[in-house]
C-alpha cells in the first residue's frame, strides 16, 4: 500500500499578491456590510423586523469574532430608518408625592417643558409678592377685616344697651362678663340687693339669667364669624393668586396646547399654587432671613436640584430621557449591566443625617435610554450582576419599566421610598455571548426561550474565494482607516489572508476572528513605523507574526531545550521496538504549539486486555480512553478472530506529568503495540498522529499544523538528515497551512510529510516491511508485519494453553 509523499505545494496555500486588483488599501472603499456572515445577517434582519413580543435576539459565537462590531453596525443602520422616540419626564404628584407621575412628550419637548416650568417657578415669587402687596389686595382684605372685626363690638354694644334698658350694667371682670342691677346709675350694692323683697330678687335673677343666655349665644357666634372671615380671606387669596398665576400659566398653555397631558399637569400646578399661596409666601419670607452658620447640608446638592427657590422646586420637571437631538432610534450598549443601571434608580441625598429624596432624584437606566430602539448587553456580564438578569426578564415580560430598588423588589426593606409611575417599554434586546452560554441558558431557564426567540449564530470561518479575499481586503482597509494606521500594500494584505487561513487551520477557509485581525494590523503598523515606512508590507506582517510567537513561546522553547539536552527523551534517529513518536498539542492562553511525545508499549502473557496506564492513574481523559478501547477492538478483530489473544499489553505516554486527552494518538499507540508484539523495530525519525477506527482507517485530527511544526522544530534543531518526517491522516491534507520554513525543507527533501489513509500504510512506513494482505487461505503473507504479529499471538496462545495443561496435570492425583 504505497503512500505518495506530499509535495511542497500541498503544504501551504499562497495568496498571490498579483491577483489583488489594488496597490494599497487606500484604493479600496470601506466595507459597509457584515463580512462572511449570511446566516447571522438573515437572523438579525428577521429578529429586528419582527415586532411581536419575545422576539429578542441572542448573538452567539466565539469571543473576538466581531459580534459586537457587526451588531452595532447593523443596528445603527437600521436605527436611522426608525422614528425618534418620545421624551420622558417625571413630575411631582401633588395629590401623592410618594408616587411621581411620568409625562410622555414628543422629541425635544421635554427639555422645553423643563425650561418653561423652571422659569415659571422663578416667576412665582415676584408675581405672588406683587399681588399680595398691592393696594387693591390690602383694601379688600381691610374691608373683610373691618366687616368681621365690627360684628363682635356691635353685638356687645347691643347687648349692653339691652341690659341697660332692663336696668342692668355689663361688667368685665377677671373671671368673665357679669350683669349687675343698678340703682341711680350705679351698681346696686349686695347688702341693698338683700334688702329687696323676695319676689323682686327673683325677678332680677331671672332677668340676669336671660342676659347671660344672650351673652353665651353671642360668644358662640364668634367662631362662626372667624370661620366666615377666614373663608372670605381664602376666597380673596385664591382669587388674587389665580389672577397672578393664570397670566403666567396662560403662556405655557399656549406653548403646549397640543399636549393634553401637559395641559392637565399645568392645571394641577395652578391648583396647587392657588391652594398653597400663603405657605409659599411664608417660605419666601423665611428664605430671606439669614441662617445662622449657613445651610447645613452634608452632601452638596446637584446643580439641577438647587436652582430657584426651594419652595417652588416641586414645580420643576425631571427630564430623564431627552431625544431632542437624536436622529433615528437609539442604540444603547449596557457596558455595566447592574440591576440599577438597567432598570433605573431613585437616588437619595444626606441632610443632617437623614436620607431625603423626591421626584427630581429619579435616574434613568439603560432600558429607558434604549426605549423605542435597541439595547445590546454582554450576556456574561449580565449574569455576573446580582438579579440583573431577573430584573431584565421581569421588565421584558411586563413590557413596562418599574423603577424600584433591589430591597423593594426582593421585599427586604420596608422603608418609605418613591414609587415612580411605570413607563411603557418598546425595545429590542440583543444579548452577546458564546455558544456554550446560549445552550446552557436555553436548557436551564425556561423563560429564556420565551423572551429570546432569535439566535444570531456567527460563523468563525468562511470559504477562501476571490470574493472573500476582496471582502477581507476591504475589511483590512476599513480597520486600518478607523484605527488610523498606515495603508497596507497588496503583499501585506496577501500575507494577512494567509495568516487568517492558518489561524482557522484550514487551507480552504478563512477565519472571521476580527479581533485577532485588528491586533495583527496594529502590530504590523508598529513594525512599519520602526522602519519609517509609509506603507505596511508583507515583511512587516511577518515580523508581527514572529514577534507574537516569540512573546508567547517561552514554555515551548524550554520543552524543546530539555529534549535537546535529553532530559525529555525523544529519539529522532534509529529504530526501537515498541516505541513510537506521537504528536500532541498544548495551549497556553492564545498560543498553541505542538510537542512530540514518546509512546511505548509492553506485552506479556495475559487474557487479551490492553492497559491504558494514563487512565489507570486518572491522567487520561475519556476521549483518550475511548481511542485505546477502539485500537483494542481493532487488534482483537484482526488477530483474534480464530484464536484467543493470550497477551496483556500496557500503553503509556512516557514522561507525561499532566492530563492526556483526545484520540489523535490512537494510531501511534496501535503501531507501538504491533511493534511490541512482533518485536519489529520502528523508525524513530518519523512521528505519527491520527486516530484509528475499528476498521483500521486513520481519521482526521485537530492541530495538524502545530503537531508537524513541533516535530520539525526538534529535528531541525538536531539537524535535518532527510530521513525525518511525519505521518498524518490524509483527511488533514486540506488543513495544512504550514510555516514557510517547513515548506522549504520539504521542497528541498530534508523533511517529509506522509498522508495516511489506513494503518497498514503507516506500518509499512514505520517498519520498512509490507503490512501484508490476507492470502487465499485467510492468513497473512509470510514475511509481512501482519504475519509476524499473527504468528507471535498464536505462539503466545499456545504457550498459555501449555501452561493450562501443566496446571491440569499437576492437579491430577
Amino acid at each position: 500500500m504505497k503512500v505518495t509523499e506530499l509535495t511542497a505545494d500541498k503544504l501551504r496555500r499562497v495568496c498571490d499578491p498579483a491577483t489583488l486588483s489594488f496597490e494599497t488599501t487606500e484604493d479600496l472603499d470601506d466595507l459597509d456590510e457584515i463580512i462572511a456572515q449570511p446566516r447571522a445577517v438573515q437572523a438579525l434582519e428577521f429578529g429586528v423586523g419582527v415586532e411581536h413580543h419575545g422576539y429578542n435576539l441572542y448573538a452567539l459565537g466565539p469571543q473576538g469574532i466581531g459580534k459586537r462590531f457587526s451588531v452595532e453596525r447593523f443596528l445603527n443602520a437600521r436605527a436611522k430608518t426608525r422614528p425618534v422616540p418620545d421624551d420622558w419626564c417625571y413630575v411631582n404628584n401633588f395629590e401623592d408625592p410618594h408616587q411621581p407621575r411620568c409625562l410622555r412628550l414628543p422629541p425635544g419637548r421635554g427639555r422645553a417643558l423643563e425650561k418653561a416650568m423652571k422659569q415659571l417657578a422663578e416667576d412665582l415669587r415676584p408675581a405672588l409678592e406683587s399681588a399680595f402687596e398691592s393696594d387693591e389686595y390690602k383694601t379688600r382684605r381691610q374691608v373683610i377685616d373691618d366687616e368681621f372685626g365690627a360684628k363682635p363690638e356691635k353685638s356687645f354694644a347691643s347687648l349692653r344697651k339691652h341690659a341697660e334698658e332692663k336696668g342692668f350694667i355689663l361688667l368685665r371682670t377677671p373671671v368673665g362678663v357679669v350683669f349687675a342691677p343698678k340703682q341711680d346709675g350705679e351698681v346696686l350694692p349686695p347688702e341693698e340687693f338683700q334688702k329687696l323683697p323676695d319676689d323682686k330678687r327673683e325677678q332680677i335673677e331671672t332677668e340676669i339669667k336671660d342676659l347671660q343666655a344672650e351673652f353665651q349665644e353671642l360668644i358662640q357666634k364668634l367662631p362662626d364669624w372667624e370661620r366666615e372671615r377666614q373663608k372670605r380671606l381664602r376666597e380673596l387669596n385664591r382669587g388674587v393668586t389665580k389672577n397672578a398665576v393664570s397670566r403666567l400659566i396662560a403662556e405655557l398653555r399656549t406653548q403646549f396646547a397640543d399636549l393634553p397631558e401637559v395641559l392637565s399637569y399645568l392645571e394641577e400646578v395652578e391648583r396647587d399654587v392657588v391652594e398653597h399661596a400663603r405657605a409659599l409666601l411664608r417660605a419666601f419670607a423665611a428664605e430671606q432671613q439669614p441662617q445662622q452658620g449657613g445651610e447645613a447640608t452634608e452632601v452638596p446638592l446637584p446643580e439641577s436640584l438647587t436652582g430657584g427657590s426651594p419652595a417652588t422646586r416641586r414645580y420643576h420637571v425631571n427630564v430623564i430621557i431627552d431625544n431632542g437631538d437624536a436622529e433615528g432610534a437609539p442604540v444603547v450598549f449596557a457596558d455595566h449591566p447592574t440591576y440599577a443601571n438597567l432598570i433605573g434608580r431613585v437616588e437619595h441625598i444626606s441632610q443632617l443625617g437623614t436620607l431625603l429624596t423626591d421626584f427630581r432624584l429619579i435616574r434613568p437606566g439603560a432600558l429607558h435610554r434604549a426605549n423605542g430602539g435597541y439595547l445590546v448587553i454582554e450576556a456574561r456580564q449580565l449574569l455576573m450582576q446580582p438579579y440583573a438578569y431577573e430584573g431584565l426578564k421581569r421588565t421584558l415580560k411586563a413590557r413596562e419599566i418599574c423603577i424600584e430598588s433591589l430591597g423593594q423588589a426582593l421585599s427586604l426593606i420596608a422603608t418609605i421610598s418613591l414609587e415612580p409611575e411605570t413607563i411603557p417599554l418598546d425595545v429590542k434586546v440583543v444579548l452577546l455571548g458564546d455558544r456554550l452560554l446560549y445552550y446552557m441558558m436555553s436548557a436551564y431557564d425556561p423563560e429564556f426561550s420565551e423572551l429570546f426567540k432569535v439566535a444570531v449564530d456567527f460563523d468563525d470561518e468562511t470559504a477562501w474565494s476571490p470574493d472573500s479575499v476582496l471582502a477581507y481586503s476591504r475589511m483590512i482597509a476599513t480597520m486600518a482607516r478607523r484605527s488610523k494606521l498606515r495603508p497596507f500594500d497588496r503583499t501585506a494584505v496577501a500575507r494577512l489572508v494567509e495568516e487568517m487561513s492558518r489561524i482557522i487551520g484550514d487551507r480552504d477557509k478563512l477565519s472571521t476572528q476580527l479581533s485577532g485581525l485588528v491586533d495583527l494590523l496594529r502590530e504590523a503598523d508598529h513594525f512599519a513605523s520602526l522602519s519609517d515606512k509609509q506603507v505596511v508590507a508583507a515583511a512587516d506582517v511577518q515580523r508581527a507574526v514572529d514577534a507574537r510567537v516569540f512573546r508567547s513561546d517561552r514554555i515551548r522553547a524550554r520543552i524543546q531545550d530539555e529534549m535537546l539536552r535529553e532530559t525529555i527523551l525523544i529519539d529522532t534517529e534509529g529504530t526501537r521496538v515498541g516505541q513510537v513518536n506521537g504528536l500532541s498539542v498544548s495551549q497556553l492562553g492564545d498560543f498553541r504549539f505542538g510537542r512530540p511525545a514518546r509512546i511505548t508499549a509492553r506485552i506479556r502473557l495475559g487474557k487479551g486486555n490492553v492497559i491504558d496506564i494514563e487512565r489507570e492513574v486518572e491522567l487520561g481523559g475519556p476521549l483518550h480512553s475511548k481511542g485505546v478501547m477502539i485500537l483494542s477492538a481493532l487488534l482483537g478483530a484482526r488477530y483474534g478472530a480464530d484464536k484467543p489473544l493470550a497477551l496483556s499489553a500496557s500503553l503509556v505516554f512516557e514522561q507525561s506529568y499532566g492530563g492526556v486527552d483526545g484520540d489523535s494518538a490512537s494510531s501511534a499507540e496501535f503501531y507501538a503495540l504491533l511493534s511490541a508484539i512482533g518485536g519489529i523495530p520502528v523508525r524513530q525519525s518519523l512521528a505519527v498522529t491520527g486516530s484509528v477506527n475499528q476498521h483500521g482507517e486513520v481519521q482526521a485530527i485537530g492541530g495538524a499544523n502545530e503537531k508537524i511544526e513541533g516535530f520539525f522544530d526538534l529535528c531541525n534543531a538536531r539537524g535535518l538528515t532527510g530521513r525525518q518526517g511525519v505521518l498524518i491522516p490524509s483527511a488533514n491534507v486540506k488543513h495544512l497551512m504550514l510555516r514557510q520554513d517547513v515548506v522549504d525543507a520539504v521542497a528541498e527533501g530534508r523533511f517529509h510529510i506522509h498522508p495516511i489513509e489506513h494503518v497498514d500504510q503507516g506500518i509499512e512506513l514505520l517498519t520498512g516491511l509490507p503490512a501484508g494482505p490476507v492470502d487465499s487461505l485467510g492468513g497473512f503473507s509470510e514475511g509481512t508485519v501482519n504475519a509476524i504479529v499473527d504468528a507471535r499471538i498464536a505462539e503466545m496462545a499456545e504457550t498459555l494453553a501449555s501452561f493450562g495443561k501443566r496446571d491440569d496435570e499437576g492437579d491430577r492425583p
